[in-house]
């Protein structure tokens, strides 16, 4: 019988609350400079002029990293 997110622990509707509630909030600190929304796997943010279509890619989408953000 194959695993399912829910036999792993995850509960993906809390996920998604979390996405919604927390999406306000987020937007509140936005800037001119960030090009994408919550809920992808990294943040993308244009960076100062004189590099050819500069983007900033950050992102949080691993275990080590989720551990120290935590």
């Amino acid at each position: 019988m194959p695993i399912t997110y829910r036999d792993a622990g995850v509960d993906i509707d809390a996920g998604e609350e979390l996405v919604r509630r927390i999406g306000p909030l987020a937007a509140a600190t936005r800037t001119p400079a960030v090009l994408s929304d919550v809920g992808g796997f990294a943040g993308l943010c244009r960076l100062p002029a004189g590099l050819e279509d500069p983007v900033l890619v950050s992102g949080t989408d691993g275990v080590g990293t989720k551990l120290k953000v935590a």
